[in-house]
């Protein structure tokens, strides 16, 4: 059961740090995307350094780093809590209006901005089990910033305690908060070394006792379409319309199947998220995802195929596809030693949560760094209905998610690196067996 009261210490944080705008933009070429990251980044750094933590950076990558010395001798990992600063770009995260409903009484929560906004439990079963919760959402006309600012006022908050209670035995912990990760820039390459951590978390998850360890694999494509570009009144026989062309790409893709919203689950699917230009070239962007590699390549081929046929059907224009690498299902690394997941069960089950892992329709900061050397499974925050207008977060979660926290830095003294993880004192849900109110969850 939870000791600390955390909530009081999390809402003021959350409200705080929702209100400022950190939305991240796919098109820049900067690191970070955007600058106004930086003012929670900066903020988020003197806050650190007021608690008490030590060796507080920020890097010339955006991210800012800082340690808790160890309480407990011995040889112990040195585990890192990670959460991305950055909001989606897909919906406002300006002028953030938040609002905290008290003991939620289990009515539709219509927002005051757009009353065209309501949270219905009706359609959100999810929200039906947050009856006396207290419920946090944005005011209507932009998103709350939840994702991950719920993650980012857990870590701080498990941070200050962790630097104030140095009776609290745990080994060296690294804190780490990072831009850009809602277009897939969180993990900068130099980010492992810096962190130097042995494993890490990521307050990245949605709902209560989500311990996270299987994500997509995730490729993305760009297809350029070059046509044959004259004066259309004498175009005849002479002109190819790259925009024709371009829509019969997209015509000849899956449509009925393959697709987000045709899937779920374990399935993947080829995402087309834009398309842009002119009669003279036209540019395809599509995401493709699956959670084992073999389903990915085929997507590839598949795409690769469809261009060759349209390619073919006209020679005079020049169709070309770029299949780039974005990130790998953290299972393919997290499977060989599963001792970061279990330890995470055992201490949800120790603060009164039951914990379940499922396949997340997504990818976190963790994917890439499990990838590159640190295994890093994603934790629950609470998070709901992110990236849009109807977004909330219970700080009820939040708090459960933050004691959880507090008691895997003293699981992981107590474990050392050649002792073998604690059992867990029930059966965990394995990967897919979600609670029945979690078919909504975010993908």
């Amino acid at each position: 059961m939870m000791s600390a009261n955390f909530l009081p210490e999390l809402e003021e944080r959350f409200l705080r740090y929702v209100k400022i705008d950190t939305e991240a933009d796919p098109t820049s070429t900067t690191t970070p995307s955007t600058m106004k990251q930086y003012d929670l980044l900066n903020l988020l750094a003197g806050e650190l350094k007021e608690a008490g933590v030590q060796d507080v950076i920020v890097t010339d990558y955006g991210a800012v780093l800082a340690t808790i010395p160890a309480t407990a001798a011995g040889e112990i990992p040195t585990i890192a809590f990670l959460a991305h600063v950055d909001t989606a770009p897909q919906f406002s995260g300006k002028d953030v209006k938040p609002i905290v409903h008290r003991k939620y009484g289990g009515q539709d929560i219509v927002l005051p901005d757009d009353p065209s906004q309501a949270l219905s439990p009706a359609a959100l079963p999810y929200l039906q089990k947050k009856i006396g919760d207290d419920i946090v959402t944005a005011s209507g006309t932009t998103l709350l910033g939840a994702d991950d600012k719920a993650g980012v006022a857990i870590v701080m908050a498990l941070a200050r305690h962790l630097a104030q209670n140095t009776d609290l035995p745990h080994g060296t912990i690294r804190i780490g908060f990072t831009p850009d990760e809602e277009i897939g820039r969180g993990v900068h390459a130099n980010l492992p070394d810096d962190l130097k951590a042995d494993l890490a978390y990521t307050l990245d998850g949605a709902h209560l006792g989500e311990i996270v360890y299987e994500t997509f694999s995730a490729d993305v494509a760009r297809v350029t379409v070059k046509g044959v570009s004259i004066h259309p009144g004498w175009a005849k026989d002479k002109l190819v319309n790259a925009v024709h062309l371009a829509a019969k790409i997209v015509d000849t893709l899956p449509q009925v199947t393959l697709t987000p919203e045709t899937t779920s689950g374990y399935q993947g699917f080829m995402h087309i998220v834009g398309m842009g230009g002119s009669a003279a070239e036209m540019n395809i962007d599509i995401i493709l995802r699956d959670f084992e590699l073999e389903g990915l390549e085929a997507q590839g081929a598949l795409l690769n195929k469809v261009c060759a046929a349209v390619q073919a059907g006209e020679p005079r224009a020049e169709i070309t596809c770029k299949i780039t690498t974005q990130y790998r299902n953290m299972r393919y690394w997290l499977e060989n030693d599963m001792r970061p997941v279990e330890l995470a069960r055992e201490a949800c089950r120790a603060v009164g949560v039951e914990p379940f892992s499922a396949p997340v329709r997504g990818g976190t900061d963790g994917s890439r760094l499990t990838e590159m050397g640190v295994p890093t499974p994603n934790l629950f925050t609470g998070m709901q209905e992110i990236h849009g207008p109807l977004e909330w977060v219970s700080l009820q979660d939040m708090a459960a998610a933050t004691e959880m926290c507090v008691k895997l830095a003293q699981l992981w003294a107590s474990a050392g690196p050649g002792k073998k993880a604690p059992q867990p004192k029930g059966k965990s849900k394995p990967a897919g067996d979600m609670p029945d109110w979690t078919d909504n969850a975010p993908e």
